[in-house]
Formats: structure tokens, sequence, C-alpha cells
């Protein structure tokens, strides 16, 4: 009887440290988001995004970061070095919806701000981005479109939040 109540005592620890460490993780990015987002473009959410081909996805990450990992079918469009042109020819309709993302959420809501000033209607940002998505277990692409565990983590600090896949600086 001892021997079972120690075993299922170990499986509830472990299973609250495992779901500590993911809950951990997401805490961290909403936290993260909500001290540097002003909530101007609506999140999109991983786990509740429809499988449709009709969204565009928008990468907002420096190039180098898009050529290491990036969602299937995404666009660059960059963020120091925005391509306003690029996204105008295209996305024609600006009803397209779109789905905008970098590393975790906050670049990309810059990049939606700017959507929105060129017309754009229906325009959300990747809640956690890449990294979310990863930690969730979607696929990532490498410059070539193969599927990759590599992940450009943008920086050391950041790349904290980063917990599946290889790490890449």
């Amino acid at each position: 009887m001892m021997k079972i109540l120690n075993y299922k005592l170990l499986l509830c620890i472990l299973a609250f440290l495992s779901f500590s460490k993911y809950s951990s993780g997401q805490d961290k990015i909403s936290k993260a988001l909500d001290s540097w987002n002003q909530g101007t473009i609506p999140y999109a959410y991983v786990e509740n995004l429809p499988e449709t081909d009709s969204i565009a996805f928008l990468d907002t990450r420096e190039k180098e970061e898009f050529k290491v990992s990036h969602l299937k079918n995404a666009i660059w469009v960059g963020y120091k070095k925005f391509d306003e042109k690029k996204v105008l020819e295209t996305i024609t309709d600006k009803s397209q919806p779109i789905i905008v993302y970098c590393s975790i959420g906050v670049r990309s809501e810059d990049i939606g701000e700017k959507l929105k000033e060129l017309g754009y209607t229906k325009i959300l940002n990747l809640h956690g981005g890449i990294f979310e998505w990863k930690n969730k277990g979607g696929a990532v692409f490498n410059d070539k479109e193969i599927e990759t565990d590599s992940v450009h983590a943008f920086s050391k600090h950041w790349g904290k939040l980063l917990q599946e896949g290889i790490k890449v600086y």
C-alpha cells in the first residue's frame, strides 16, 4: 500500500512540475507582451488558429532570423527595414486576413500598426510568436523550405522563452 501511495505521489509531483514548466514559460511570454505591447493589434493564439490557406503569415523579424526558421509559406517583410512596397504588391486585397509574427509578438505588433496605417483591416498578432509556435509543436522551415528543429532565438535573453527546438543565435 505504501509503494502505491509513493508511486501516486511521484506521478502527481511529475505532472505538476511538467505543467509548471509549461505554465511558467507561457506566463513569461504573456508578461513580456503585457509590458512591451500596447494591445493595438489583437492576438491570434497558436491553439486556436484555423487550418486554412486563406491567412497570410507575415514574418516581421530580421532576414537572418527568417532564413534559420519561419512558418510555412510565410512572407518575410522585415522590421528595421519593413518592406511596405512588398506588402502592397503581394497582398492587394486590404481585407485579406493577416497574421503577423516575430519571436514572441513585440516587433510584430509594431508592423501590425503599420499595416493598419496602410489600410489593412484584418490583422492579428501571433501571441508568443514563432517561439510559442515551436513550443506547442508547430513546424518551422529553413530558407530552403525544409522542415527544421532550429529556431533563431534572437538573443540569449529572449531565447529563454524558447523551450523546444534548437536555439540558433
